[in-house]
């Protein structure tokens, strides 16, 4: 019972507007943005010829330069003790970029669009996180940020859903998906300019004139260090989930269902992130909810990597979602409250830049064993992966600050 109410709709009453207001933002150009990335890179090999390799290229600057962007607009944001206006600016020209995939005759246009929505990406993540951190009261941080996640993958699977309704709807129209994917985009826009508002500076927080100086990178406590290595052993475990689609085909998957692994996977992450953003307010809540998280890749893990059939595939991307929902928002919420306020920006862009670069790693090693060795190697490999973070979280010791004022809160 005691559960039930901390779940219930007084919970979320409490959440503030701009928390709500965000998480929308997040919904609709996570909807945007899958809607075309569902569909980019058939149509560039399909309809304008392009190599896969070219592709593969393609993605790779794309998310490199995303994760590179938010190390200096987190620090940036520090620096103008604002958030709102990079993240403006950052949704801005991801909406104005829409419009060039559907009007796009070369590949050279999209190469460039895709470029600059990634820059887009990469202006607001930090500024965003950090504004999230800002808005949120301390005992309901952990919601805040559930919340948020939450709001961002249900756009995760929608957006690829509406895609494949539309092509089925259209006859394969391309553009005509890619238009109606401008919508969406313009939708977030809106909402960030006009119905997002960010708090006032707390009176007293120190102005950070210059924020990845090595003085001031010295500044962040060994907390935020702890969570950032933490995150990233743990993401060499979490490789894309386009590994999960390659199991599914694997296994036997019809190759009109594979792309349902990841909704399946993105609606159990939907409805986790919450309640476990809830659950890690509770005393001591944020080591015990990481510690099942990690608990449950490590259980999808070996579930994939022994699943010979659809049904034990289907579990493990089950497990793989939970453990998503567990741990994303919780470590977005472990940095806010290890980090001072005033620095907020610059951790988060820290903290992006290493989990993005730890992933990119990982996904290359988990290639890597999968063709040398095979998919029960690439899972394994996870799950070992895993526990090294585990066992290290747990030596260190459980990381959680007081609830009601974590480690980064500012004068009130």
């Amino acid at each position: 019972m005691a559960l039930a109410g901390r779940l219930d709709l007084a919970t979320l009453r409490q959440i503030p507007r701009g928390i709500w207001a965000l998480g929308l933002v997040s919904l609709f150009m996570d909807i945007s943005s899958e809607m075309i990335h569902a569909l980019l890179p058939i149509y560039l090999v399909t309809v304008l010829g392009t190599s896969t390799l070219t592709v593969g290229i393609i993605e790779g600057i794309a998310e490199a330069t995303a994760s590179i962007t938010k190390v200096f607009s987190g620090a940036l944001s520090d620096w103008l003790g604002k958030r709102k206006l990079l993240a403006v600016i950052g949704y801005g020209l991801a909406a104005f970029t829409k419009p060039v995939f559907p009007l796009a005759a070369s590949a050279g246009w999209l190469v460039a669009a895709r470029f600059v929505d990634r820059v887009g990406k990469g202006i607001r993540g930090a500024p965003r996180d950090a504004l999230v951190a800002d808005i949120a009261p301390a005992h309901l941080r952990g919601a805040s940020f559930g919340l948020r996640q939450s709001l961002d993958t249900i756009g995760a699977f929608v957006g690829p859903a509406l895609a494949i309704s539309l092509m089925l709807l259209t006859a394969n129209d391309f553009t005509m998906v890619f238009w109606a994917a401008v919508v969406p985009g313009f939708i977030a826009f809106a909402l960030m300019a006009f119905a997002v508002r960010e708090p006032a500076r707390p009176k007293g927080l120190r102005r950070v004139r210059f924020p990845l100086h090595r003085a001031e990178i010295r500044r962040l406590p060994a907390a935020f260090w702890i969570v950032v290595a933490v995150s990233a052993v743990f993401t060499l475990a979490r490789f894309s989930e386009a590994f999960l689609v390659l199991k599914a085909q694997e296994v036997g998957f019809p190759i009109a269902l594979v792309p349902a692994i990841m909704v399946v996977m993105n609606i159990v992450y939907a409805l986790a992130a919450y309640p476990a953003g809830v659950l890690s307010d509770g005393p001591g809540g944020r080591g015990r909810v990481l510690v099942v998280g990690l608990g449950l890749l490590i259980a999808a893990d070996l579930v994939l990597g022994f699943a010979g059939s659809v049904v034990m595939t289907a579990a493990g991307v089950v497990l793989w979602g939970l453990h998503m929902g567990l741990t994303q928002g919780l470590l977005s919420t472990l940095v806010a409250d290890a980090a001072p306020a005033e620095l907020r920006g610059t951790a988060f862009g820290i903290f992006n830049l290493v989990s993005g670069l730890a992933l990119l790693v990982a996904s290359l090693v988990a290639g890597l064993l999968w063709d040398e060795m095979g998919s029960r190697a690439t899972f394994i490999a996870g799950a070992g992966f895993t526990a090294i973070a585990l066992a290290g979280f747990l030596a260190i010791g459980r990381y959680s600050p007081p609830v009601g004022r974590g480690a980064g809160d500012g004068p009130d």
